[in-house]
């Protein structure tokens, strides 16, 4: 496939005389003045034509494919073009009415009764599977135990059985997200085609409330427009799915439904439960309502794990929905935000203890950390660029923790969740967050070495930028800077 044929190119005469081509005449005629005149000799590679038109669908119910090609234009002495000269899609069709019969059974039955290499017994040909190449039309003999080749099977024929390839020039071709045979195009996380998992969010999180007694107990909201959803635990309780509508998916009213696969919202949630008491749902979504996720216990929870993607402009509706039904989106820890100093009473006996810690303006002022070679230095050799709003800090001895929501994601390594902490060392951090503004920061994933401890590390006097359209803007031109 994509390879130049003779036909497919066109040439000028020897001397730089023009052909009377109509859709040549002008599309060369500056050029090849200018080539005859300077008497030049043509280098590097021809020049397509525009490509065609699509032609029709292989196929007159269900997938098969359609075709365009364009042609290769040289002079004397230049090289074949680069690229393909033909290009296929894929065409869908309405569904094929049942008890049609599969393309590559028809193809097949075509030798019916006909002699096969020269052996005059006929036979009935129905398609084999099992030969090497899958893009050979391979026909079992009914009754025997023997199949014949009888060359390639018709381009838009599948692969195999459910399979998604095509044939094409007997080779099986995948489909990318674009439609194209041969693509390697592919859905990001958010469901966007070719995408950078840049338009949504990675909610992940482990609910280890452990409650009071057995029964049922809320665990997450799973709001409509999730995707790549991921639910696990180890345990004797059971995870429990209920709709939109109030009804329960699996595991509802006390009884445990089987293992198996189930239609939800919209999308396939495969239920799994095995003898080492690990049970999970997955699901690819996107889900097309809110789903409520419940445990029911009977036994104390050790903790069940949840993840799910979710686009960006659906997050500060989940948050509120999940705040609203009172349950905490972080676990085991709520936000903290900076404590208020007490209120002094004027009794001079209740008055508290003076406590030893400076006072926040006490910090001495940063170094200057501007400049688009500092921004170029932390850019490129963080493992995380992500822009966030600061929604809590907590001052410690050694160091400063802030809570932030991550709002866009430049770089990351691994995924990031909604809600992140970010430590920078220090009671007193270069450079300082201030509550409820929006940074642009670079972070270092800082792992300890028994794998206790995981974190997102801002470095003293670090890249923090408060987040403005021209940050932005200089954040783009720095990541194609970095060195490879």
């Amino acid at each position: 496939m994509g390879k130049p044929r003779h036909k497919d190119t066109e040439w000028l005469g020897p001397g730089c005389t023009e052909r009377s081509h109509p859709l040549q005449a002008h599309l060369f005629l500056w050029w090849t003045v200018l080539s005859c005149g300077l008497g030049s000799s043509a280098q590097g590679p021809g020049e397509w034509t525009p490509w065609g038109s699509w032609s029709r669908c292989s196929s007159s119910c269900g997938r098969g494919l359609a075709m365009r090609s364009r042609r290769c234009i040289r002079l004397p002495g230049e090289q074949p073009c680069w690229g393909d000269s033909h290009e296929y899609r894929l065409c869908s069709l309405p569904d094929c009415p049942l008890g049609a019969v599969p393309f590559r059974d028809l193809q097949c039955a075509l030798y019916n009764g006909h002699p096969v290499s020269g052996i005059q017994k006929t036979y009935q040909w129905v398609p084999f599977y099992g030969a090497p190449n899958q893009c050979d039309l391979n026909c079992l003999a009914e009754g025997h135990t023997f199949y014949h080749s009888f060359g390639r099977v018709l381009d838009g024929t599948p692969c195999s059985p459910g399979a998604q390839g095509l044939c094409v020039a007997g080779r099986c071709l995948s489909v990318g997200c674009d439609g194209l045979l041969g693509s390697d195009t592919r859905e990001d996380q958010c469901g966007r085609c070719g995408g950078a998992n840049d338009s949504c969010l990675f909610v992940q999180r482990v609910f280890r409330d452990a409650g009071a007694f057995a029964g049922y107990w809320n665990v997450t909201l799973i709001p409509e427009g999730a995707r790549h959803l991921r639910i696990s635990h180890r345990s004797r309780n059971h995870l429990a799915l209920m709709g939109g509508d109030g009804s329960y998916v699996l595991n509802g009213n006390w009884a445990i439904s089987p293992p198996g696969t189930y239609m939800a919202a919209g999308t396939r949630v495969v239920y799994t439960r095995d003898a080492g008491l690990e049970e999970t749902l997955q699901a690819p979504g996107p889900t097309t309502q809110d789903m409520l996720l419940q445990v029911l216990l009977q036994e104390p929870n050790p903790g069940i794990e949840f993840e799910f993607w979710l686009p960006q402009e659906r997050y500060d509706p989940f948050l509120a929905q999940t705040q609203a039904l009172g349950w905490s989106l972080r676990q085991p820890q709520p936000r903290e935000v900076e404590p208020q100093p007490p209120v002094i009473p004027t009794a001079p006996a209740a008055r508290p203890p003076r406590t030893s810690t400076p006072a926040p303006d006490s910090c001495p002022p940063c170094p200057d950390t501007r400049g688009r070679a500092h921004r170029l230095l932390h850019y490129c050799n963080s493992d995380f660029v992500f822009r966030a709003q600061v929604l809590g800090r907590l001052r410690q001895a050694q160091e400063t923790r802030y809570e932030v929501r991550v709002l866009l994601i430049y770089k990351n390594r691994s995924p990031l969740r909604a809600l992140e902490y970010v430590w920078a060392p220090g009671r007193c951090p270069c450079p300082p967050l201030a509550l409820h503004r929006e940074y642009l920061l670079a972070a270092r994933r800082l792992v300890s070495p028994d794998g206790t401890k995981d974190q997102l590390l801002l470095p003293h006097s670090g890249y923090a930028r408060p987040w403005s359209p021209a940050e932005d803007s200089r954040v783009h031109l720095t990541a194609r800077r970095c060195p490879v």
